[in-house]
């Protein structure tokens, strides 16, 4: 019985910590863009440039 004395204000205090570290992500923005990171994988940093021969008579790169 002494151990749910002590067991339970501790995992009130977990999940109050819990709770404040999502409070302060949400404050600090980490979840304004969603989308960003998942998309952030796909553009290409190297600047390498499709070869001319590789573009189609319209300009557009295949594939895309």
């Amino acid at each position: 019985m002494s151990g749910l004395a002590f067991l339970i204000p501790v995992a009130l205090l977990l999940g109050l910590g819990g709770l404040a570290a999502f409070l302060w992500s949400l404050g600090a923005g980490q979840y304004d863009d969603m989308d960003g990171a998942a998309l952030r994988i796909l553009i290409d940093e190297d600047g390498v440039s499709v070869p001319a021969a590789m573009t189609s008579a319209t300009g557009r790169e295949p594939g895309l």
